[in-house]
């Protein structure tokens, strides 16, 4: 690692953003909403006329039992997403505020994760709160449930990663429209709102090879209580997003703050 580009002191970002977020709290907890909406219109409205879906061991599952994993897998997504696309374009092009931070002791890869990690952590808030939503509904029927948190946790830090990586790259705040084009489809495909069986085969492979597909099977095996070898590969999946995102973001801020 080049001298200079990493003094330990990441953790002062977090507190950074932390004291930032207290003047727009409300924009920061309302990414929330949006995912208990869903439930709500989908999985209790709609949901009284779906029926039942097979779980991940075939056994039939309520509408909203079956969608709500992929509700909760989205929160962890969106929250790291969006703090880790947006908020770092606009610190990094507008703000100026990384090249403040380099006059400190900071180095460019205390900036990349510091800002990963502040991502992840309002993922995971945005998580827990969904969590709790799942089981003021009765959605949560196992123990292995306690593990969906943690989960999310890498859920989110895989998109922060990956999010923070592909921000450096962008020019300008048309480029974000890419960021859309790619959550949006993967929201609604990724077997959040039906089963990966109402595809044709060419594009089940489609869909296994997006990251949230991975999320939405991790946390609906666990929150169903059906936990099998498998999920560790998705989790190795997880593990591969989060390497590739951190050492790409780190050698991006490198070479756009030390140029």
């Amino acid at each position: 690692m080049p001298a200079g580009s990493y003094a330990g002191r990441s953790h002062a970002l977090l507190l950074r953003s932390a004291t930032a977020s207290r003047r727009s709290w409300i924009a920061f907890v309302s990414g929330f909403f949006e995912p208990f909406f869903y439930l709500l219109a989908m999985g209790q409205g709609l949901g009284s006329m779906v029926g039942t879906l097979p779980g991940p061991d075939g056994a039939p599952l309520s509408y909203a039992a079956f969608i709500a994993p992929g509700l909760l897998a989205a929160s962890a997504m969106n929250g790291a997403v969006f703090d880790s696309t947006f908020n770092v374009f606009f610190k990094l092009k507008y703000g100026r505020i990384y090249d403040a931070m380099l006059a400190t002791p900071l180095g460019p890869v205390d900036i990349a994760l510091g800002e990963i990690g502040w991502a992840l952590i309002r993922g995971g808030i945005y998580s827990l709160g969904f969590l709790a939503v799942m089981g003021g509904f009765g959605l949560l029927v196992s123990p292995w449930a306690l593990l969906a948190l943690p989960a999310a946790l890498v859920v989110a830090f895989a998109f922060a990663a990956v999010g923070m990586a592909a921000t450096s790259f962008m020019r300008s705040w048309q480029d974000f429209d890419l960021v859309t084009l790619v959550v949006l489809p993967m929201f609604l495909f990724s077997t959040t709102f039906y089963p990966l069986s109402v595809y044709p085969r060419w594009l089940q492979i489609v869909v296994e090879c997006l990251p949230l597909y991975h999320a939405v099977e991790l946390m609906r095996g666990l929150t169903t209580g059906v936990v099998h070898v498998g999920l560790l590969g998705h989790l190795a999946y997880f593990a591969v997003m989060i390497a590739f995102g951190v050492v790409v973001a780190a050698r991006r801020l490198d070479a756009l703050l030390l140029r």
